[in-house]
């Protein structure tokens, strides 16, 4: 696969996850959390999840890797408000992570 082919397919995952997420939050954050709002929280989950090395924690018996996303939440709300893109509450994105993660679940299980 060339590396244009890997950008169309990073770049139709987003899209895919964007529109997932979108779906699958409350109606109050959805008209709170734009496209681009969307596009920059996964950005840095996945920005969070490489630099942590959470992922690289030993699986359970069941091979699942435990991952807090309150703590997920609590990064991009400080991350968010540093960077000057909003004052969201960890609580609210917590929604966010959660249907983020589900939505990757869903992507391995297929």
């Amino acid at each position: 696969m060339s590396f244009d082919d890997e950008l169309l397919d990073d770049a139709q995952h987003d899209a895919q996850a964007v529109e997932y997420i979108r779906q699958h939050l409350p109606q109050e954050l959805q008209e709170t959390l734009d496209d681009e709002l969307l596009y920059y929280f996964l950005d840095l989950t996945v920005e969070y999840l490489a630099e942590s090395e959470i992922l690289d924690a030993e699986p359970d018996s069941d091979g699942f890797v435990e991952i807090d996303a309150e703590a997920i939440a609590n990064h991009l709300a400080k991350k968010a408000k540093k960077e000057g893109m909003g004052d969201f509450s960890p609580s609210d994105l917590l929604l966010f992570v959660q249907a983020q993660l589900d939505f990757e679940m869903g992507e391995e299980e297929e």
